[in-house]
């Protein structure tokens, strides 16, 4: 999780740069102002809806995602169709290739392959989890690296923790782009596995805490200082003791910690639509990444 967040060490070296707002930290305090991760997702998908009108106006082709979908997870097909939603409110084009649970680790591999291959594809992303009988490290790494708009690829990532130019992973892109379009402060980044109380010693001095573990009410009020920010990427489904069903809760104890920071995002409604929102975003980068790469191909030597 941490080479995941790589990209919000850059917020250290933004903060001192005169143009960032910054984060009230010091204001009154209340209840902390929620960030609504969906408000900030249609601004970001009206500039890319904005990028998309301007790229077909040039004669360029409409940008093109492909989603591999396996198997019947409920959850999945709900994140595929909210992807494919968004791709066709900004403009961009999209398809969703089903197979069942039971297709085989080379079967798949091998439609990663063609859909690598066809130039009509810009941006392609294989949906997590898979199978258990398939590995997805190597699935991961199947998908072509101008290609992977999840940013999964082992190059791509190995570029981003060296600071080169790579496609980011668009949660933690989603998560940079909710402490830039609200302000910058320093930030601290601790692993899942570091005993409680040593976590603590960490959240207690940060001014934004992202909390991205998948553990349910991991960080409390008490690990908060006052007038922190504090951004919930973690998602879990939980039963509620009140109505016996399904929910979504997130790493951040909400209610508790809401009433000492000055920020926080809500799980669902924060950082999830953000994600999606730079998906997008990714998307038309590959597009016009692949077209450069097509041009200068065409170059005769």
């Amino acid at each position: 999780m941490a080479a995941a967040l790589q990209p919000l060490r850059a917020l250290s070296r933004a903060a001192m740069e005169p143009r960032a707002r910054r984060l009230h930290l010091s204001a009154a305090r209340g209840d902390a102002v929620v960030i609504s991760g969906r408000k900030l997702a249609r601004q970001i998908r009206q500039e890319a809806r904005h990028e998309v009108q301007q790229w077909v106006a040039a004669g360029n082709r409409r940008p093109h995602l492909s989603v591999v979908l396996v198997g019947e997870n409920p959850a999945s097909h709900s994140y595929v169709l909210n992807k494919t939603k968004a791709a066709a409110d900004v403009g961009i084009s999209s398809e969703t290739i089903l197979r069942p649970a039971s297709i085989s680790e080379e079967e798949l591999l091998e439609l990663i392959a063609r859909l690598n291959s066809d130039t009509a594809v810009d941006g392609l992303l294989v949906q997590l989890p898979l199978p258990e009988h398939i590995d997805e490290r190597r699935v991961c790494n199947a998908v072509s690296p101008h290609k992977d708009v999840d940013g999964f690829h082992v190059l791509n990532v190995g570029r981003m923790c060296l600071d080169q130019d790579s496609m980011l992973p668009a949660t933690p892109r989603g998560v940079w782009e909710i402490i830039q379009r609200t302000g910058d402060a320093t930030v601290t980044i601790s692993h899942r596995y570091t005993p409680k109380e040593q976590l603590k010693q960490h959240t207690i001095r940060a001014d934004i805490v992202v909390a991205a573990a998948g553990i349910p009410n991991l960080i409390t009020a008490d690990m908060i200082k006052e007038g922190a920010a504090v951004i919930d990427v973690g998602i879990t489904r939980v039963q509620d003791p009140l109505t016996a069903r399904p929910r979504l809760v997130g790493d951040v104890d909400f209610e508790g910690v809401k009433k000492k920071a000055s920020y926080i995002t809500p799980v669902p409604g924060g950082v999830g639509p953000m994600t999606v929102a730079m998906l997008m975003k990714n998307t038309i980068i590959a597009a016009k990444k692949l077209l450069k790469t097509c041009e200068l191909q065409a170059v005769p030597a």
